[in-house]
């Protein structure tokens, strides 16, 4: 079923950041699945989200670095806001085992953005450029498809955000 991968691949449409996703990632599943071999599905399936990084034990190296990226980029969040309070950030540090660099201005644009949607904006982008180098090399083959199902999700995420904006909007408008 490997073969399968370049048709199923070529079907999907390019994702872009702050783009409305093309289609929820239970229907991404349902198309990729009886394409590609069973255990590559379960591992689509099986993605972890972040609150459950540190449970998480996964064989796939693209996953692990995954949550290693995230994983310091959280820390380095609490550090950064662990100075500004004056606190220890030790208590709230997650373990971690990233090799990599991390973007310094991002975690410090977040933290000094004004609003807290451009904070949360700022890292999402900086995550999507992540999957990008994740990805680099991997174009017809299941890594392509876990970096696709995880900006999928950052899409999902901006989507529900911009409708509960609007929905805010709407009940205002409607009060006033």
């Amino acid at each position: 079923m490997a073969e399968f991968y370049p048709y199923l691949v070529a079907s999907l449409p390019m994702l872009h950041f702050s783009m409305k996703p093309p289609f929820s990632s239970e229907q991404f599943l349902e198309r990729c699945c009886p394409l590609i071999p069973e255990k590559d599905g379960q591992v689509l399936r099986s993605l972890p989200h972040p609150e459950d990084f540190g449970e998480t034990r996964t064989r796939h190296s693209l996953i692990r670095q995954w949550i290693a990226f995230d994983t310091a980029l959280r820390n380095e969040l609490v550090k950064m806001r662990a100075a500004r309070k004056r606190l220890e950030p030790k208590t709230y540090l997650r373990p971690e085992n990233f090799t990599g660099s991390l973007s310094l201005p991002t975690g410090m644009a977040a933290i000094l953005s004004a609003s807290p949607l451009d904070a949360e904006k700022a890292l999402d982008e900086a995550r999507w450029k992540a999957l990008d180098e994740l990805a680099t090399g991997h174009y017809f083959d299941l890594d392509f498809l876990i970096t696709y199902a995880i900006k999928l999700r950052i899409l999902e995420r901006w989507e529900k955000i911009r409708r509960a904006e609007g929905t805010a909007l709407l009940n205002q408008a409607l009060q006033g």
